[in-house]
């Protein structure tokens, strides 16, 4: 049975996280459990983001949703916000036996691209994206993949590919 883990103090400079929830799977959904935070600029308290820790490995996950989930608010953007909270979760991630990362965002979304960069990520794939799932319903169309192997990473998990995927990857701008 899963179980939430106390996340530990989550800070990076001026980068606070703040577990805000957490929620638990819903097998209906192919959902995994996740955890929920804001980012909090420490001088100012002030939230600058949110970021979602994603815990487990359903093809979903792997192949359109991704572990990690960021937004970072239009006025705070360039501190590199996104990229440092992915590196305050990834011991998390780690303590519930997550060896391989992966991170998706839509191929011309530079920033979050650049952020699976400075990670240290590599992007995989770009994955067209099933009719049936969410994020298609929504008007969203495909999908970078990129994986981030954390120490002792799964060899299978590390070559995972999706249907949908193309050879021909865009260089980022």
């Amino acid at each position: 049975m899963f179980e939430f883990l106390d996340p530990g103090r989550l800070v990076d400079g001026d980068l606070m996280l703040i577990l805000d929830h957490t929620t638990p799977a819903d097998p209906l959904k192919a959902y995994v459990p996740a955890y929920h935070f804001k980012m909090v600029h420490t001088g100012t308290g002030e939230e600058v983001g949110q970021i979602d820790l994603r815990v487990g490995n359903t093809a979903n996950l792997i192949c359109y949703g991704g572990h990690f989930g960021y937004a970072v608010v239009p006025a705070h953007r360039g501190h590199h916000y996104a990229a440092r909270a992915c590196r305050l979760l990834l011991s998390l991630a780690q303590r519930h036996g997550l060896e391989t990362i992966w991170i998706t965002c839509n191929p011309d979304n530079i920033a979050s691209r650049r952020t699976c960069e400075l990670l240290g990520a590599v992007l995989v794939e770009i994955v067209d994206l099933p009719e049936e799932i969410d994020m298609y319903q929504e008007g969203e169309r495909q999908k970078c993949r990129y994986r981030l192997d954390l120490p002792a990473g799964n060899p299978v998990l590390r070559q995972a590919s999706c249907p949908g995927s193309e050879n021909n990857l865009p260089p980022i701008n």
